[in-house]
């Protein structure tokens, strides 16, 4: 409770009244003997007397603690004997005690800078023959309530006055600056007076600033401190490296974090379950799924057992990974093993069923949250909306809304725009145009998302006069068009045949400092084509290559379509296989040096274009650039093998496409779904009995979901009894609810 007017009571030192002194030894005979009478004596007891007697049990630690039990909720025991309390706790070395009574000190003492603080523990001081831990504790508690500036003004005080608070006052007050997310300055000027003060900063001082300016995206000076800690012989620890591998991995340098990872045995430290985890969330933040497999094993070959956390990353990681088979599996292993998955983790399993389109496995999921006791969030009902929204199923999309709403969370602005494009794909923008007024009723400003929506919505609806509108009243209302918007509209007006207009909005769209994107450049490509100017065709093409758009399979689609249209399928062929050859395309860039220095975006274009091939049937020229990427030591991924695969059973090349797919699986590789079934469906169209047989095994092999052993028994069943087109749907129903491998 608050106290006015405080001051400071006479020396402890002068001898108390006779009637304190009376009260004092009544209480210590009711505490050790009678407890339950010394409520008879609380409305006379002063603080005087609860002063005298707890000096004269100073040396009783029992005797103590039960003063002190009976003492803290009653009015005479004042900030004064409080402090009392803190030196003889403090000599006990009751420390959880003492900080607790420190904290409750600073709540509740009106004392603005915490000077009456100080100088009744100075005044108490010597009386319990204390030390300065009496003050780091202090300094600790108001710390830890945040009460920075109070802390600080102590140990000013207790250096002023003799007393010397050490590392752990400074630690305390440091951790809290970077708790409060003050600017990281201001932590370094309290290090610099700790260094200034002689005070040797040790492992935790070093641990709190590396993770204060971590925090703050400043990893270079992070670092800077770790490097003068080994500097001055104090040895880092594994929260040390663990907050220096989650810096690196959020600052997406993973292989700087997995360096530091590995040289954390050279410095004789052994990683706990968090290094782990810290670097398992860091390769799936980067997509790379496969090494966290790798990891993992480690980590259970070092005996650590993964936790909620491990599991709900990798869960995650998956979904986002677009692998749903794997997600479930590791879903199921975490249940299996008695552990929760967490909201964030239902919601991913829910997106990933709603990107499939399979929505009755979505409503599974989000049952299930229910059953678990586990409470949808925002994000869980705006991902389910959207998921119907791009189904077309309104009814459903406002019917989980409503449900949203009553449970207390109000739309956001993803939402509206999750049930805007749900109306204009349905070719309903009036509706959603009024959506958009609802939201700016709620206090919600539409975005470029919103816009662009409408406006592509408008475009799909032949109505660019509309569309236009539309770009306008965003432009007044501040908000400048994106790439999307633009591409929006020159699609629209290439579908109206007015390239000439489609050019100069292009030529604004560069004007106003927007990229093009590859979606941009194959709308106009695609209008070049149609018009018959290959050349033009080829000329954007260029550009696009030239800017760092590598061409995706609608990219060559287009180009292969258009030269394929004039009869002019060898030039098709010579124009596009050029690009992985010797000729230059556009000069200073080639393919065939994108081949050579493959990263992730080259690497795609390269199957692309085999897709691009195979859509169109010219097999041979897929083949041609699959046989490059061999000859360059560029090995196929399973993208690569996926898609020729798939082509050469549309082109009837069974025995080719086995092999592939022999060649796949022996590299590691698993088939998605699509590419497998496919390869069975041919399989048994041209009879091949032994190489069905063989496919299915593995199939079913591969499949290791509890939940999918009825549907493999019915694969099975149908399979030995020749009925294959039932066999066919129970595996396009598994891969459709994720049981299979790459699949969902």
């Amino acid at each position: 409770m608050p106290f006015q007017n405080l001051h400071i009571y006479r020396s402890l030192s002068s001898l108390p009244s006779p009637t304190d002194a009376s009260l004092a030894d009544k209480a210590l005979t009711f505490l050790k003997h009678h407890p339950y009478l010394l409520n008879s004596i609380s409305s006379d007891f002063t603080p005087e007397a609860a002063s005298f007697l707890l000096l004269k049990s100073q040396n009783d630690q029992t005797l103590t603690l039960k003063f002190l039990k009976w003492a803290q909720p009653h009015p005479f025991f004042t900030p004064r004997c409080k402090c009392l309390a803190l030196h003889i706790l403090t000599k006990f070395k009751l420390y959880k005690s003492a900080q607790s009574l420190a904290g409750d000190l600073a709540v509740d003492t009106s004392d603005p800078r915490g000077d009456f603080v100080f100088q009744c523990l100075k005044e108490t001081y010597h009386t319990c023959a204390s030390s300065s831990a009496v003050f780091d504790l202090v300094v600790k508690s108001y710390a830890h309530l945040k009460f920075i500036d109070k802390a600080l003004n102590i140990v000013n005080l207790a250096k002023s006055n003799g007393f010397m608070p050490g590392v752990l006052s400074y630690n305390a007050i440091l951790d809290a600056v970077i708790r409060c997310k003050k600017p990281v300055r201001f932590a370094e000027e309290v290090f610099e007076e700790m260094i200034r003060n002689g005070i040797s900063p040790n492992v935790f001082t070093y641990n709190i600033l590396i993770r204060g300016f971590c925090s703050a995206a400043n990893l270079d000076m992070g670092l800077g401190f770790f490097s003068e800690m080994e500097r001055e012989g104090c040895l880092p620890n594994v929260v040390t490296y663990n907050t220096l591998i989650d810096a690196h991995c959020k600052s997406k340098k993973i292989d700087d974090a997995f360096k530091l990872f590995r040289e954390m045995a050279l410095k004789g430290l052994k990683p706990n379950l968090i290094t782990y985890n810290v670097i398992i969330n860091g390769l799936c933040r980067e997509g790379r799924m496969k090494e966290t497999n790798e990891v993992l094993q480690e980590m259970k070959w070092k005996g650590f057992v993964p936790d909620e956390v491990t599991y709900n990353t990798l869960v995650n990681g998956h979904c986002k990974d677009g692998n749903f088979h794997q997600a479930l599996v590791l879903h199921a292993e975490m249940v299996r093993n008695g552990l929760t998955p967490n909201v964030i983790t239902y919601t991913s399993l829910i997106n990933s069923m709603c990107k499939a389109g399979n929505m009755n496995r979505a409503l599974e999921f989000f049952d299930q949250m229910h059953v678990r006791g586990l409470r949808p969030n925002e994000r869980t009902y705006t991902t389910l909306i959207n998921g119907f929204c791009q189904r077309g199923l309104l009814n459903e999309a406002f019917r989980v809304l409503n449900e949203m709403v009553s449970n207390g969370f109000s739309p956001s602005l993803v939402t509206y725009n999750a049930l805007i494009n749900g109306h204009c794909m349905l070719g309903r923008v009036e509706e959603a145009l009024k959506m958009m007024e609802d939201m700016v009723g709620k206090g919600l400003a539409p975005d470029i998302v919103s816009y662009s929506t409408i406006i592509s919505g408008f475009c799909r609806c032949r109505d660019l006069e509309k569309a236009f509108q539309m770009k306008q009243k965003m432009v007044e209302k501040g908000v400048k068009p994106d790439a999307v918007t633009y591409s929006s509209l020159i699609q629209g007006l290439c579908e109206h045949s007015r390239l000439a207009e489609a050019c100069d909005l292009f030529q604004e769209m560069l004007n106003a400092g927007v990229t093009p994107d590859e979606f941009t450049y194959t709308t106009l490509i695609y209008a070049y084509c149609r018009e018959g100017d290959i050349k033009k065709a080829f000329h954007l093409h260029d550009e696009m290559v030239r800017r760092g758009f590598l061409p995706d399979v609608v990219t060559y689609s287009v180009l292969i379509n258009g030269l394929n249209k004039q009869a002019r399928t060898k030039e098709a062929k010579r124009l596009l296989l050029k690009l992985f050859y010797d000729e230059s395309v556009p000069s200073d860039v080639t393919y065939d040096t994108l081949i050579e220095n493959c990263g992730n975006i080259e690497y795609r274009s390269a199957v692309a274009l085999i897709k691009g091939f195979c859509m169109k049937g010219l097999m041979n020229e897929a083949d041609r650039v699959f046989e490059s990427m061999l000859q360059r030591n560029h090995n196929p991924d399973e993208a690569a093998y996926n898609v020729i695969i798939h082509g050469h059973c549309r082109g009837g090349n069974i025995q080719k496409a086995y092999d592939l797919y022999k060649e796949m699986v022996n590299s590691g590789f698993i088939p998605h779904t699509v590419t497998v079934i496919a390869l069975v469906k041919a399989l048994f169209t041209v009879g091949k009995s032994d190489e069905l047989s063989h496919v299915m095994a593995n199939i079913l092999r591969s499949c290791k979901l509890t939940d999918a052993e009825l549907a493999k028994v019915l694969v099975e069943i149908n399979h030995k009894e020749g009925n294959m087109d039932a066999a066919f749907n129970v595996l396009t129903e598994m891969a459709k609810d994720g049981l299979l491998p790459k699949s969902g």
